[in-house]
């Protein structure tokens, strides 16, 4: 019996399908508030208990979230018992070895491409996932296992893959890492742990810094890459492209994404395909009816308005965010409901807050969620931001109200905070008006 603590969590819940689908018993712990990510959890019949160290017996094997302090009820009577203890990295790590395993890493869009890249993989040759977005699928028979591999705290070095990729570098989690010296550092010692090559954005300023000893292909739109999308064409229908390695015509391709970091998600997912042989037309094939990732660009039409839900949090992810909304939907307003994320990320990128909000037709501002820290460790009131963007105000998840004098509008809610029951509210309440 595995027993998890802490199963909510989006990689938490993640693993726990997995496991369960691997065919061992599983169940866990929680607090009671719902999260998007019990959708797997229920499907597979996986318990969710209450925390309470009662629930901790002598049968279990014990993974322990990341988010679990070591003072935690179930944690120390698990100790005590002298049961069996994972980290939810050291658990993966032994995943990694049963299987042909491609790890994503990058500050953004992982989870975009791993779901790409396991859509393409599962469709041709069968494949396992673990996803960021709380998805975990797998079976014995795959040959595939792709890993999306967290930098936080340097998490994705437990793991050993076969083929490592990384979408980008940039510097975020700023109350774990010193600088983006320290940040390269990390993903130099990711890279270097891949058994047969680095696939990377080589449109990167960092990725080209990287001191790696293993074989290292790099794709991007620039002439230098190794694998290139060249003739890019963006519309409302999304881009087309076609793709050269190294001098050599690859395939054409045709997709329902927006915006250029989807087309170069898309193109490590391609470069991933060429190393393993498949035929360009198959992956195309494939990647045309490309699914997004939970909270990734999730879109709900109300009327002549759309309701957008997506996880960004750093600014480079609002500014890529925004820009695909305004890519698909050029001729709709663009209102915009951000909720922050920690007090130093907040604080660390504030003027660039600052300046993408100033770029919508309306911000609305909600408080900034605390997540791992301490209200008032941190120097940063979120009025110094909406006072500084021209047409932005606060917000709180019950003030839904605020929201429905807009028509023919893109709606945009953008966090990783789980904004479900505001999103819902707000569609509620809109439909109540066209009655």
């Amino acid at each position: 019996m595995y027993y998890f603590i802490g199963i909510k969590g989006t990689g938490m819940s993640a693993l726990a399908c997995l496991l369960k689908d691997l065919g061992y018993e599983v169940k866990g712990s929680d607090v009671e508030k719902h999260f998007f990510t019990e959708k797997g959890l229920n499907e597979r019949n996986i318990k969710i208990l209450p925390y309470d160290e009662k629930n901790i017996t002598k049968d279990m094997v014990i993974i322990k979230g990341n988010v679990i302090k070591d003072d935690h009820e179930e944690y120390l009577k698990a100790k005590e018992l002298d049961l069996k203890i994972y980290t939810y990295q050291e658990m993966i790590a032994k995943l990694t070895k049963m299987f042909m395993t491609i790890t994503v890493a990058g500050c953004h869009g992982k989870t975009t491409t791993s779901t790409m890249a396991y859509q393409v993989l599962n469709a041709l040759k069968g494949a396992n996932c673990l996803i960021g977005d709380g998805t975990g699928k797998a079976g014995r028979e795959n040959k595939y296992f792709v890993l999306e591999a967290c930098e936080y705290q340097r998490h994705f070095l437990a793991y050993t893959p076969y083929y490592a990729i990384i979408t980008n570098i940039e510097l975020d989690h700023v109350d774990y890492y010193k600088d983006i010296d320290d940040v390269i550092d990390a993903y130099t010692e990711y890279a270097n742990n891949a058994e047969k090559m680095v696939i990377a954005c080589g449109d990167d300023p960092y990725t080209h810094s990287l001191e790696v000893n293993k074989p290292i292909f790099y794709y991007g739109l620039d002439d230098d890459n190794d694998i290139i999308a060249k003739d890019v064409e963006y519309t409302e229908k999304g881009v087309t492209f076609d793709v050269f390695v190294e001098d050599n015509y690859y395939g054409h391709f045709d997709l329902p994404i927006y915006g250029k970091h989807m087309l170069l998600d898309a193109l490590a997912v391609i470069s991933l395909a060429y190393y393993e042989r498949f035929e360009a037309k198959e992956v195309s094939k494939i990647l045309k009816e490309f699914h997004a990732a939970r909270r990734r660009f999730n879109e709900t039409l109300l009327g002549n308005n759309v309701v957008i839900d997506d996880y960004a949090h750093h600014p480079t992810e609002l500014k890529c965010t925004i820009k695909s909304a305004k890519q698909k939907y050029p001729d709709k307003k663009l209102i915009v409901i951000w909720g922050p994320h920690t007090y130093s990320r907040t604080k660390a990128f504030k003027d660039d807050y600052i300046d993408i909000l100033k770029t919508v037709d309306k911000a609305y501002i909600m408080d900034i969620y605390a997540a791992r820290e301490q209200k008032g460790d941190i120097d940063i009131d979120i009025n110094d931001i909406i006072k500084a963007v021209p047409n932005s105000e606060h917000i709180s998840q019950n003030e839904a109200d605020k929201l429905l004098k807009y028509e023919n509008a893109v709606l945009l809610f953008m966090s990783p905070n789980d904004l479900t029951n505001f999103e819902q509210d707000y569609i509620n309440k809109y439909k109540e008006t066209q009655v």
